[in-house]
């Protein structure tokens, strides 16, 4: 699948980049990491997350940011 052709809004990794980094589409132009915006070409090879590695990487997300407050 490509960039292009995910919703904007959709999670998904890029092959070959670490496993742990999960973007978000945030236009037809730019995607998001760890809140910040970066350029992507539309036939950027994508995988999408369903919607159980979404759960997870949310989970641990909220857990890494509720460790930062004890």
């Amino acid at each position: 699948m490509t960039f292009q052709q995910l919703q904007i809004g959709a999670y998904f990794r890029i092959p070959g980049i670490s496993f742990g980094c999960v973007y978000r589409k945030a236009s037809n132009s730019s995607c998001s990491l760890n809140s910040l915006l970066q350029p992507i070409r539309p036939s950027t090879k994508v995988v999408p997350l369903n919607r159980a590695q979404i759960a997870k990487y949310i989970a641990q997300k909220q857990e890494f940011w509720k460790s930062l407050h004890e």
